[in-house]
């Protein structure tokens, strides 16, 4: 089950899950997925661009981030569908989303064993 998260949510969300998360882009048929620090320039984020990325967007300009379950958000991963396009200084990508949800973990979550 999917809970749609507003657009106008997105900072209050984003700030309770953290400035780290996963960016999702296509190369050819191939996901492309990187860890990345995700900040604010208005209402479109900004993540940094390697080389591989910028070129997958420059193809491709429809991304997504995800930010996982954790121990603090056990329940629901968090994930921001975006157009992405490389800023003037060419090192960084500008995210405009364009849909939101908190996907439910599916089936059973079940922690590894430990021997602990």
């Amino acid at each position: 089950m999917s809970i749609a998260v507003a657009l106008e949510d997105l900072p209050q969300v984003i700030d309770e899950r953290g400035a780290s998360a996963y960016l999702v882009t296509v190369r050819d048929t191939r996901p492309h997925v990187v860890q990345v620090a995700v900040g604010w320039q208005g209402d479109d984020l900004v993540v940094p661009a390697g080389r591989r990325t910028a070129d997958n967007v420059a193809t491709h300009p429809e991304v997504t981030l995800l930010w996982p379950v954790t121990d603090a958000h056990p329940a629901h991963s968090l994930l921001v569908d975006a157009t992405a396009r490389l800023d003037a200084e060419g090192d960084a990508l500008v995210l405009t989303p364009t849909h939101a949800v908190l996907h439910r973990v599916g089936g059973r979550r079940r922690r590894p064993p430990t021997d602990r």
